[in-house]
Order: C-alpha cells, then sequence, then structure tokens
C-alpha cells in the first residue's frame, strides 16, 4: 500500500511539474518551431529535408549532389522583431545558414539576411545577404548609414570568438532582431552586431529559413529551434 502511494504521490508532483513549465514557456512568449517528428510547419523542396533521429537533416554526396541551393521555409507569419535560437550540427565541408527577415523566391529559394555557418567555422557568426554579400563580420559591430555608408568597431578577435564554436558538434545560435539592429551569439558569446539603416535592400520582416547549399558532400542539421516574438512585448 505504501508503495502504491509513494508511485502516485510521484506522479501527481511530476504532472504538477509539467504543468509549471508548460505554463511557464506559455508565459515567456516562446514557440518551439520544430516538433522533432515531422516536417509539420515546414515547406522544403521534396527529397531534400527530413527528420532523422529527432533532427531536422539535409544531406548531399557524390550520387546526390546538391546542384541548387534551397531553403527549408518556416510557413508561420512574417516577423520582424524577435529572438531565435537554433542548435546546429555540421560536417566538415557544410556551407549552410539560417535566413532571418528574408523574401520567400519561386523553387524554395530566398534573398535576405543571413545568419552564415560553415563547418570549418570560418564563416560562423557572420551576417550574410544574398544582395551585399558578407555585411558583418565575427568580432566587428558594423553601422549602415541611409545612404550606404558603412562604419565597423571592434567587439572581439576573430580568431578568438572562433575558439567557442565546436567544430563537428553541437553549437548553438542565438538571434535577435530588434529594429534595424540585428545580434548573433554562437554557444552564448557575442559574435557580431549589425545595424542596417540602408535605404535600399534593408528590411523590417520576412521569413525563416534553413539553407541547403550546394558544393561538396555535406550534412546539415537542425534542432530545438526556439522563437520569441519580441513584437508582443512592445
Amino acid at each position: 500500500m505504501n508503495r502504491i502511494l509513494l508511485r502516485f504521490a510521484l506522479g501527481t508532483a511530476f504532472l504538477l511539474c509539467a504543468c509549471v513549465l508548460s505554463h511557464a514557456d506559455e508565459k515567456s512568449g516562446e514557440v518551439s518551431l520544430f516538433n522533432g517528428k515531422d516536417l509539420s510547419g515546414w515547406d522544403g523542396a521534396p527529397g531534400w529535408w527530413y527528420v532523422e533521429d529527432g533532427v531536422l537533416t539535409s544531406e548531399s554526396s557524390a550520387t546526390k549532389p546538391c546542384k541548387v541551393c534551397n531553403y527549408l521555409i518556416w510557413k508561420g507569419d512574417e516577423l520582424s522583431d524577435f529572438e531565435l535560437t537554433a542548435e546546429f550540427k555540421l560536417s566538415g565541408m557544410a556551407n549552410s545558414g539560417i535566413q532571418i527577415r528574408s523574401k520567400q523566391l519561386p523553387k524554395w529559394d530566398t534573398c535576405g539576411y543571413q545568419a552564415d555557418m560553415t563547418g570549418d567555422g570560418k564563416l560562423i557568426g557572420f551576417v550574410y545577404h544574398h544582395k551585399r554579400g558578407l555585411i558583418a563580420g565575427r568580432g566587428e559591430k558594423v553601422t549602415i548609414a541611409k545612404d550606404g555608408k558603412k562604419q565597423v568597431e571592434s567587439i572581439g578577435e576573430p580568431e578568438d570568438l572562433l575558439q567557442n564554436f565546436k567544430r563537428g558538434g553541437w553549437n548553438k545560435y542565438r538571434i535577435i532582431c530588434n529594429g534595424p539592429k540585428i545580434t548573433l551569439y554562437v554557444n552564448n558569446v557575442l559574435m557580431c552586431q549589425f545595424t542596417d539603416n540602408a535605404a535600399v535592400n534593408s528590411a523590417e520582416k520576412g521569413v525563416i529559413a534553413l539553407q541547403m547549399h550546394p558544393g561538396s558532400p555535406m550534412k546539415v542539421q537542425f534542432k530545438n529551434i526556439i522563437l520569441k516574438d519580441l513584437a508582443e512585448e512592445q
């Protein structure tokens, strides 16, 4: 009888704890964009994105090369001010990225800002833009004026910051978009900050997407993708 009562008490405590955690997540405004099971809520090129061991995955090989860049696009609203965290894992030759405030194009393509990433670490912590190239580097605080003039300040040594990236392992991007400012963290370390006041090619809102890049055989994976809409707090 005592064992039965103990099991009941433990079960009740577990349920209460689960309810509290769920309520706390709801109050914080955080939403998980990936259910860990399938591609629900996402739209991707057929045959290129799938779930492997609870992880969003895309892989190219010698027998299945990726010849054209494609994106797994979140089917939610276009977002303006938000905080996005996502864990990612890249093979050594991989090239990928997380699109933010981007324009959705036909055939699972996008155009806009990207939190860049490569398996060798060279582009970790960079902001890339399809029409403007690399617009902010690791260790840089960049401000672009309305007329397009660029001002760059240092916030750290690029090679020192790269030491926080785990090659071949799981890493976490934290991306904050607030007004014209975009800030990137990797494994909770500030990598770069970019303020875009340019009259041309800047964007106040857009889609979120994950990149599969053409090139050498590679594997890219994502999990624990959490979104917090900052616009709701303002």
